[in-house]
């Protein structure tokens, strides 16, 4: 008995643990949406702009409802890219809500939604200091029913309640944005499902 009981916590435990949704070795388990350049490199994912210059994104495979998401960034060259939750794309036309990653200034962690009500919520002023131009940047996107929280470099960004939200679920996306002269590599990204 004291055995099916460990067997049964470590069950629970492995369920609900954080788990890697980018093997640092191929694009296994996403799917790229558009043109534009999405390969690895030493380990890292990396999103660039193409010829085109249009829109692109990179999604899972795999839908989620509530989670925790954890992934770190670096903004090589104009960094405006997004990590899209709850999506539903064809083409390159998403629907679904971004936690914005942009250069300085520029709300990072905010939460915009394409195709629909634009910027929901914006994080304080006295908040954009927490991305870090030109290295590497964590963030946390916390997905539980109608709530949504983001945290940048352990800074809490936003939290922001919505039913639209709290009806959908969808893929997880990273956005490379249109115009041209976007590169950004992202790393160490994983989910928990709640």
């Amino acid at each position: 008995m004291k055995n099916l009981l460990v067997v049964l916590v470590f069950v629970a435990a492995s369920a609900t643990a954080q788990q890697s949704i980018f093997n640092g070795k191929d694009l296994t388990g996403w799917k790229i949406y558009g043109t534009e350049k999405w390969y690895v490199d030493k380990g890292e994912l990396v999103c660039e702009s193409g010829p085109d210059k249009q829109y692109g994104y990179f999604a899972t495979e795999k839908e989620y409802k509530d989670f925790e998401l954890t992934l770190e960034f670096k903004q090589e060259s104009n960094g405006n890219s997004g990590v899209f939750f709850h999506s539903q794309i064809e083409g390159t036309t998403v629907s679904g809500w971004q936690a914005e990653v942009a250069p300085l200034n520029s709300h990072s962690g905010g939460i915009y939604e394409s195709y629909g009500r634009g910027w929901l919520i914006k994080p304080a002023p006295e908040k954009e200091k927490a991305l870090k131009e030109g290295k590497w940047n964590k963030m946390k996107v916390l997905v539980q029913g109608n709530v949504v929280t983001t945290w940048l470099n352990g800074e809490q960004m936003i939290t922001l309640t919505d039913e639209k939200i709290g009806s959908r679920t969808g893929k997880i996306a990273l956005q490379i944005h249109d115009g041209g002269g976007v590169k950004v590599r992202w790393r160490n990204i994983s989910i928990k499902e709640l």
